[in-house]
């Protein structure tokens, strides 16, 4: 009989029915012993809006929950309903976790720490002098934290919306007193040339939008690559990236380290990564077809 107490968990966000996240957090808890039960909440599915967040957060409460993950769209909206944010998920302005403890609502975001991680065990030599970031997005936002966390020494900020590769860039150079610049896409061809490494933070390689987010002739064996998409894990940018001669990272050990970071949250108890690096790649592999 289990001696810890069952946990019910969920992930909040629109189109969410199909993540893999779920998956790895249950396999791991059974590799643990522990009851553990995680459910989507998929505004979509159910007809939900995302103003209707609050009331999803206090029927989760009454229900059980011990926990939700967040998604798109409801990273951001969720930090106004919560009781308590740690410091650096409210220094970033989103929150991907959300724990239900005695003391009210208490929000995370393991987005940044699981890019730390990944890039830290997944290219562990590569330099972090000058980083090009493309994407100023939410999840840009975590990465470029992360980047400079590991010792970025300049970074710049690449998006095709100048007003956000701007506001992000000052934000991250106020916080880390570094030097942050920004760009429009325009840029990358000058920028790739002279840089250290690319990271990539746009939906362009996923399923639903397929394709380069740019010309691969930008490609060469100096500058390494790393892609947070990881629907397909092996995008076309790392598959241009490899026959270029760069060092590569996929999405993958980003998507793996911040469930990591989420389930340890959670329930109190370490993870195996290299486990559910395992059980993530089980999952994402393609499976024959039947004849």
């Amino acid at each position: 009989m289990s001696q810890t107490p069952p946990y019910l968990v969920g992930l909040v966000g629109t189109g969410v029915t199909p993540s893999l996240t779920p998956a790895m957090h249950m396999a791991e808890a059974r590799a643990l012993g522990l009851d553990y039960v995680y459910r989507t909440i998929d505004l979509t599915t159910l007809g939900l809006a995302p103003d209707q967040l609050p009331d999803i957060l206090a029927w989760a409460r009454r229900l059980g929950f011990d926990a939700l993950n967040v998604t798109h769209p409801c990273k951001r909206l969720v930090l106004e309903y919560l009781d308590r944010v740690d410091p650096l998920a409210q220094a970033l302005g989103s929150v991907n976790t959300v724990l239900f403890t005695d003391e009210g609502l208490v929000g995370h975001n393991t987005d940044t720490t699981g890019f730390e991680t990944a890039f830290r065990t997944g290219l562990p030599r590569a330099s972090v002098d000058d980083v090009t970031l493309l994407g100023a997005g939410g999840a840009g936002s975590a990465v470029a934290d992360a980047l400079l966390r590991v010792g970025t020494r300049r970074l710049t900020v690449v998006d095709i919306d100048a007003e956000r590769a701007e506001e992000l860039a000052a934000d991250l150079a106020r916080r880390h007193a570094v030097e942050v610049r920004h760009a429009t896409t325009d840029a990358l061809p000058d920028l790739l040339a002279s840089a250290s490494g690319l990271v990539h933070c746009t939906p362009t390689g996923m399923k639903e939008h397929p394709g380069m987010p740019f010309s691969p002739d930008l490609l060469r064996p100096e500058l390494w690559v790393a892609d947070i998409v990881y629907r397909p894990l092996d995008t076309a940018l790392l598959r241009a990236a490899r026959d270029a001669g760069c060092a590569t990272l996929d999405g993958g050990r980003m998507a793996v380290h911040q469930a990591v970071d989420a389930f340890r949250l959670i329930t109190g108890h370490q993870p195996d990564p290299d486990r559910m690096i395992r059980h993530f790649h089980d999952l994402v592999a393609p499976h024959p077809v039947p004849a």
